[in-house]
């Protein structure tokens, strides 16, 4: 079982940004697909961003953004932190959710913007930005 622990959430104004960090303590593998989603009061979960690293493949990590974030967001990952971040740029009121990342329990399986193939879940980051 993996723990997934996310944080960085905050109240910010439109243009501003936010880093989410989604840590994972006492992973032991450096290979990993996390993702991004986020849910807003009366809406559907939806992806955001996500990024796979297989360490020995000698390149580096695979990211995808969703359409509505992409310029704007970016993910990246820190194996000696355990940790993915969530760098959000230029944040409009839209952005407005809870953010949750997320983690396929095999490392080496593709990465995907559907939900239910993802198997560890965090507990969520309110990020709220005002106009």
């Amino acid at each position: 079982q993996v723990q997934l622990v996310e944080s960085g959430g905050g109240l910010v104004q439109a243009g501003g940004s936010l880093r989410l960090s989604c840590t994972a303590p006492g992973r032991t593998s450096s290979s990993y697909v996390v993702g991004w989603f986020r849910q807003a009061p009366g809406k559907e979960r939806e992806f955001v961003a996500a990024i796979s690293y297989i360490t020995y493949r000698w390149i580096g990590p695979t990211t995808y953004y969703a359409d509505s974030v992409k310029g704007r967001f970016t993910i990246s990952g820190d194996n000696a932190q355990n940790t993915v971040f969530l760098q959000m740029n230029s944040l409009k009121p839209e952005d407005t959710a809870v953010y949750y990342c997320a983690a396929r329990q095999d490392p080496y399986q593709d990465l995907t913007t559907n939900s239910s193939e993802y198997d560890y879940w965090g507990q969520g980051t309110q990020v709220t930005v005002s106009s």
